[in-house]
């Protein structure tokens, strides 16, 4: 069974303050969804690999792809409405294409998710048939009715983050979105493919991630991208990181 990533790459930049969508946002040399690409281009069990994004910013991500040499892009097809109706559209081309398989349904801004993460994703689907990746939520959470007074702290270790990706085989997530669009065409108050699932009563897994795996939405999340990527390369290249390195010399 083949192995599809399914990227939506639909954001504005208007929280970012940028001019660009921010997914085309150069961060070390590359765009950001290039950075998102690469991880799946470069793992070793993803087949293909399709695109949603605005319509007027497929010809340049297609260009983006052809510098980049994102070999396993298959289509880059116009967006929706919202992130649902996007990965939709997406989910379709891939329908046209394969009978069935194994969909990565990940955001374009999420450009460091690892390859373990992936594989933990693919592994969790052919076993259950579903895998929301998730990290533990290490904060407190608060429940607030007024916005102003905490009306409750839950015991924080129950609670998780939804991330991305978020994996189910290509027809039960098909059918899904079909099956909701008859009765909420809209997708009112479906905020990601886990919710939409669970609104429907479909049971799906958890597999565990990296605090790592950020959404870059905002400046902030510029800077600790790219003090990742520099956390990475130094692992990478010595073994540990730039602060030990920095000990060692001493």
């Amino acid at each position: 069974m083949k192995k599809i990533a399914i990227i939506f790459a639909g954001g504005s930049g208007a929280r970012m303050g940028a001019g660009i969508p921010k997914q085309f946002i150069e961060v070390n040399g590359k765009p950001i969804i290039i950075h998102t690409l690469d991880i799946f281009e470069d793992h070793s069990e993803i087949d293909e690999i399709y695109v949603a994004c605005k319509e007027d910013c497929i010809k340049q991500l297609e260009k983006y792809c052809r510098r980049f040499l994102i070999t396993k892009l298959r289509a880059i097809v116009p967006g929706g409405a919202t992130g649902q109706d996007s990965i939709y559209n997406a989910l379709c081309a891939a329908k046209k294409d394969n009978d069935d398989a194994i969909v990565l349904i990940h955001d374009g801004v999420r450009p460091y998710i690892t390859k373990d993460v992936i594989s933990a994703n693919i592994e969790s689907v052919e076993k259950f048939g579903s895998a929301i990746t998730c990290t533990a939520l290490y904060e407190t959470p608060v429940v607030s009715h007024d916005g102003y007074s905490i009306d409750e702290v839950p015991d924080r270790s129950k609670y998780f983050t939804a991330q991305a990706p978020q994996s189910f085989r290509l027809n039960d997530v098909l059918a899904a979105h079909e099956q909701t669009r008859k009765v909420n065409p809209n997708y009112t108050g479906i905020v990601d493919t886990c919710n939409l699932m669970k609104s429907l009563g479909i049971d799906v897994k958890l597999v565990a991630g990296p605090r790592g795996n950020i959404k870059v939405t905002t400046p902030e999340d510029i800077y600790t991208f790219r003090a990742l990527i520099e956390y990475r390369e130094s692992v990478q290249t010595f073994g540990f990181t730039r602060k030990e390195v920095t000990e060692k010399l001493k």
